[in-house]
């Protein structure tokens, strides 16, 4: 199984990679352009991916719906080991670690986005965007919440019917009960993204990938 994905290339030397998970029915387009709203001096490799199953009603998706908080495990797991292959993939590639690859995603891709940022054994990402999801329980996966976590930006809409407000909040919790400090914004919105949280995104982004970034710069000098 390998996944499809659209890149928007950085203006000049790429100063991190900024992965993008779409929602249920949708594809690798549906994200692109919030590329630029996060990056938008695009100073990172910007990537979109499409999830690996065709399910109705349509579109892609990254496994079947098994409950609110429990995806389907049968379809979940093999996505999941399909994704962290094409992550790892990916950075050899590209040539950017994962130290400096920042994860994402709405709905369904929010909730991979928690999966493939703190699954268990996985290298963790400088920061991770989840918009509208929930954190994942899936018998034979597990999370590894050991602190220090890194920077958590969690958005969610008040008046979302598909995954309720309530699980932002429960992901948020669960967090700090780790010890974290999530960046968490709530808006009188459906299940969407709100393009203004996405902007004050920008700053916090930022911030995030300049930890690691002399590092890094020092490394391939």
């Amino acid at each position: 199984m390998t996944l499809t994905y659209r890149a928007r290339p950085a203006a000049g030397d790429p100063e991190g990679l900024l992965v993008l998970f779409h929602g249920r029915g949708a594809d690798e387009n549906d994200l692109h352009p919030v590329l630029d709203l996060l990056d938008p001096e695009q100073r990172l490799l910007g990537v979109t991916p499409r999830g690996p199953l065709s399910l109705p009603p349509g579109g892609a998706h990254w496994y079947a719906l098994g409950g609110l908080g429990t995806p389907d495990p049968d379809t979940f797991r093999p996505t999941y080991a399909a994704a962290t292959a094409w992550l790892d993939e990916l950075v050899k590639e590209t040539g950017i670690p994962r130290e400096q690859t920042v994860l994402g995603g709405f709905s369904q891709g929010a909730v991979m986005t928690y999966a493939l940022s703190l699954g268990a054994g996985r290298p963790r990402p400088p920061a991770l965007i989840a918009l509208s999801g929930f954190i994942p329980s899936v018998p034979g996966f597990e999370l590894d919440l050991t602190p220090p976590l890194p920077p958590i930006a969690i958005g969610h809409g008040t008046y979302d019917p598909v995954i309720g407000v309530e699980w932002g909040r429960r992901a948020k919790a669960q967090f700090q009960q780790a010890g974290a400090d999530p960046l968490y914004r709530e808006y009188p919105l459906p299940h969407t993204i709100d393009p203004r949280f996405v902007v004050e995104l920008q700053p916090w982004l930022r911030d995030a990938l300049s930890v690691a970034l002399p590092e890094w710069r020092r490394a391939k000098s």
